[in-house]
């Protein structure tokens, strides 16, 4: 990763995962773009911010959910373009079983800012 791609998104993964730890769906959603397309842990695809705090309102109130990202890859596209993929496993304190999967992000900066502008969530198990 290059620095200033790295810092962008380790940045951005610290915000992600505190909001994460809360099930914050107005502090996850301020991260992202405001014509965002998110595919999170269901086929629905959602749109814009509104559409991302929807998913998150969505999920189960788990008691301490948590989330921590490995194998984080980042390359700056363009001046205001970043992709990222990385591993996801999340902790849900035994609520349901721990979660792993493939994430892509792609974001872009937006009114000055770095935003998400594309969530994608996959089985990290292969389908083939």
């Amino acid at each position: 990763m290059s620095n200033e791609a790295d810092a962008i998104v380790s940045a951005i993964i610290a915000k992600w995962c505190a909001g994460f730890a809360t099930l914050d769906a107005a502090a996850l959603s301020s991260l992202y773009a405001k014509n965002a397309f998110f595919f999170g842990s269901n086929p629905k695809l959602y749109r814009g911010r509104d559409g991302v705090a929807d998913y998150f309102n969505g999920l189960p109130r788990w008691r301490k959910p948590s989330a921590v990202f490995s194998d984080v890859n980042a390359a700056q596209a363009g001046p205001d373009l970043i992709n990222m993929a990385a591993t996801i496993s999340f902790d849900l304190a035994g609520e349901r079983p721990d979660l792993v999967v493939k994430m892509s992000w792609v974001i872009v900066r937006e009114d000055g800012d770095w935003k998400i502008v594309n969530h994608h969530a996959s089985a990290k198990a292969p389908l083939i």
